[in-house]
């Protein structure tokens, strides 16, 4: 890989980016999230040769929120396999994130595994036959071995307040439960989902985190070479909600986005990239974030058709 032609690249998006006029609105249902400055943009790329590549705010935690969800994700197809489809699809939601009628809808299955309720669901998983504890230990553990860094948390402070603003997601754990897809009591889970939720890294630990889905040799061996794979077909299909069509389209990478403003995307075979900017476009996924990846792909020829 050209690592300085990318990492002219990365450094001329990031001019770019902090000329903007628009940074978009952060995450002002959880009030934690709402007190974090816009104005900020950082990006890093894990390389499969082993190079680490940054610009701009790469060292300032963030929320992960949703991003979490492709490492939950991986840790429950590790213990049920391919039983978790009978309780979460794999399909788009073309949804709301938070979508109640959706769920109704389709009579308590979610429609994937990043949709909030699809993500409930999997948490849910990952907790048979322990406490909330033991579950969290496994998540953390996950991320922690995938960047190889033991200073990755979690905040309990945004934990804390996604709970007490967390009416949805409890009304969507309730209606599961209702409907027999949810094992444990909702509190229990939404517990451990909000916590899991709250893991903070930067742009940089989130790039190393990653690399387990480059498949590419000397990568992390943290799940099966044909996981790997579906992973990442999922990511592209709904890693970014609603907008999961259009992220695809201007990018051609998958990647799953979170409220905190950051993004895992993927380039198969080459490369980990995280973006952090904390404004939200309308889809709630980050606004310079979205638009810094979709330059960063046409520039690198990044693409996986």
């Amino acid at each position: 890989m050209d690592t300085a032609r990318l990492q002219q690249a990365l450094d001329t998006i990031t001019t770019r980016m902090q000329a903007s006029d628009d940074w978009g609105q952060v995450a002002s249902y959880i009030p934690e999230l709402a007190r974090i400055p816009p104005r900020q943009f950082g990006i890093a790329v894990a390389t499969a040769g082993g190079e680490m590549l940054t610009a701009g705010a790469a060292d300032t935690p963030f929320s992960a929120q949703s991003v979490t969800k492709v490492f939950a994700l991986a840790i429950a197809l590790g213990r049920a396999g391919d039983q978790l489809w009978a309780r979460v699809g794999r399909e788009p939601s073309g949804s709301a994130f938070n979508s109640i009628v959706q769920l109704e809808y389709e009579q308590g299955i979610p429609r994937n595994p990043f949709i909030n309720a699809g993500a409930i669901v999997v948490t849910d998983e990952i907790l048979s036959g322990r406490p909330p504890k033991e579950a969290l230990a496994e998540i953390l553990g996950f991320v922690r071995a995938a960047a190889g860094d033991d200073s990755i948390y979690i905040n309990d402070k945004v934990a804390l307040s996604e709970n007490a603003h967390g009416h949805r997601n409890y009304a969507l754990a309730n209606f599961l439960r209702a409907c027999g897809n949810l094992r444990h009591a909702p509190e229990l889970t939404l517990g451990t989902y909000f916590h899991q939720c709250a893991i903070e890294l930067s742009a940089r630990q989130l790039a190393r985190a990653g690399r387990f889905l480059i498949g590419a040799p000397g990568m992390p061996n943290l799940v099966a070479r044909p996981r790997i794979r579906r992973l990442n077909a999922l990511m592209l299909t709904c890693g970014h909600y609603d907008g999961s069509g259009e992220f695809a389209f201007r990018t051609g990478l998958p990647a799953k986005s979170g409220v905190g403003g950051g993004i895992l995307a993927i380039v198969p075979g080459r490369a980990s990239v995280a973006v952090w900017s904390p404004g939200l476009n309308a889809y709630g996924n980050s606004k310079l974030g979205t638009e810094a990846m979709e330059l960063l792909a046409r520039a690198m020829d990044w693409s996986v058709f």
